[in-house]
């Protein structure tokens, strides 16, 4: 195995900066890789092998050293739900199996304006519907810790190609933790900024009020470093916010002294794994023992945020799916019957199983007698989660909690049993309903599969996570180990 790609994206592009290693000599690298393990974990719906050495020679023979973006050189992997100009975007979906977008999101822009080379796009489950990628169109993405377990989802295939070495960096979406959840399964640095901080434009929706755009990377460092180049106001994005952005690298340094750490009860209950708190908890007592200062808290309304999120998100993605059509873009049916009959079949066809029962369960909370009783309450309840929240953060710095109630489960293994599917996110979605900044990092094994601890922030304060999640990352050595495939 070569050494260089076991680099952060820091140290890659300082040796690029530097001119130590070539761009070419990266990416070569990197594809190489790629093509190693590619057939065990199916991290890529596209590889852009053309698209990348052109871009890397490109950059090396026209760069001037002292015009290097902070990304120069180094390859990243995007989740296949974000647009990229004439490279095909799927969202894990057979109804966008042929369509190539005429433009690229906000944060792909930044990406190569930073001097970042996609090397290419990643699985996901369905329209980001799902927890484990088994949902995808294409095939699940596997485990690099262990490839007959689920890497997570709905970020499945960032999470793999970042955990087995294919890629220094990659973006993920987060609705409900599906940057954090599979970032936790497979045992790499996983973060939702603060909603509006990213713009969602170009990323192909599925619950615009829930949806955010984060790093997925292998050290608190990278993390830092991969928000400072995708972050920022977009006047594309109407909920994009317009205020100064900080240098988030900055954050990353040890210190948690006077640290005020909430444990909520309620992240401790039935279904989390004994291990998995315990691991957690340990954690918390190793922060404490550097100068943090922790307390038992209760964010009650807890209670309320899987029924609620799975209302809310279904409610908006009925709205947005009713786009695909098969009239402007993707998948069309040929069996033709009038438009009716067109859209009917093309959807038929186009979505998947679970795509299906969210969009039928979104459209009946909002239609007519029902939307008061469903999709009214559950906005209500999402207040509830929030004011939760800001009451904690009068008290508290971080909250600290489990990333996923588990570790990863084997493919297949809870394909029949929706309910048990969908609490794997128990913990990552009241921070989604909120709409505030999370990071998961890695924090123990269990069964030689990682296990994730998430630190929670106020709005807007990604500095102080990232700086709790850093003296954590600094003081073990979890960032270090590698999967070996």
């Amino acid at each position: 195995m070569s050494r260089l790609i076991e680099k952060s994206a820091v140290e890659l592009a300082k040796l690029v900066r530097d001119k130590e290693i070539s761009a070419t000599e990266l990416v070569t690298d990197t594809l190489k890789r790629i093509e190693e393990v590619e057939p065990k974990v199916h991290s890529f719906l596209t590889v852009t092998n053309e698209h990348a050495l052109a871009r890397a020679s490109e950059f090396d023979n026209s760069r001037d050293s002292s015009a290097v973006g902070l990304l120069g050189g180094v390859p990243y992997v995007l989740k296949d739900n974000m647009c990229t100009t004439g490279i095909l975007t799927t969202s894990g979906s057979k109804i966008l199996s042929n369509f190539f977008p005429p433009y690229n999101a906000t944060v792909v822009d930044r990406l190569n304006a930073a001097g970042a080379i996609l090397v290419g796009k990643a699985n996901c489950d369905e329209f980001a519907m799902g927890s484990s990628t088994e949902n995808s169109g294409f095939g699940p993405s596997r485990n690099p810790w262990n490839i007959d377990c689920v890497p997570g989802g709905s970020s499945g295939g960032s999470a793999s190609a970042v955990g087995a070495l294919q890629s220094p960096l990659a973006l993920g979406s987060d609705t409900g933790g599906s940057i954090r959840q599979p970032a936790a399964l497979c045992g790499i640095v996983g973060m939702k900024p603060t909603y509006g901080l990213v713009s969602r434009y170009g990323l192909i929706a599925y619950a615009s009020s829930l949806d955010q755009i984060g790093p997925m990377t292998r050290t608190v460092s990278d993390t830092a470093l991969l928000l400072n180049v995708i972050a920022g106001h977009d006047t594309f994005d109407s909920t994009s916010v317009n205020q100064a952005i900080p240098d988030y690298l900055l954050a990353c340094k040890s210190d948690v002294k006077g640290l005020r750490i909430g444990i909520p009860k309620e992240y401790f209950g039935d279904g989390v794994d004994p291990e998995v708190s315990k691991a957690v908890r340990d954690a918390i007592e190793l922060l404490v023992s550097m100068g943090a200062v922790a307390e038992e808290c209760s964010l009650p309304a807890t209670d309320y945020a899987l029924a609620s999120y799975y209302i809310i998100a279904p409610a908006e993605a009925s709205s947005n799916l009713a786009r695909f059509d098969g009239v402007k873009y993707g998948h069309r049916s040929t069996e033709l019957s009038g438009h009716v009959g067109l859209t009917e079949k093309t959807r038929s066809e186009g979505f998947g199983n679970e795509v299906k029962q969210r969009i039928m369960i979104g459209t009946y909370a909002l239609s007519a007698g029902y939307y008061d009783a469903y999709y009214k309450r559950a906005q209500q309840a999402r207040t509830l989660i929030r004011r939760d929240f800001e009451q904690a953060f009068a008290k508290f710095d971080v909250i600290i909690t489990p990333t996923s109630p588990t570790i990863a489960f084997k493919i297949g293994e809870k394909s029949d049993d929706p309910l048990a599917m969908k609490l794997a996110d128990a913990l990552t979605i009241p921070v989604n309903m909120a709409g505030l900044p999370a990071i998961s990092i890695p924090c123990g094994f269990s069964s030689g599969l990682p296990i994730g601890l998430q630190l929670i922030g106020n709005y807007f304060d990604e500095q102080t996570i990232l700086r709790a999640a850093y003296t954590y990352e600094q003081a073990t050595n979890h960032h270090q180990q590698f999967a070996t495939l």
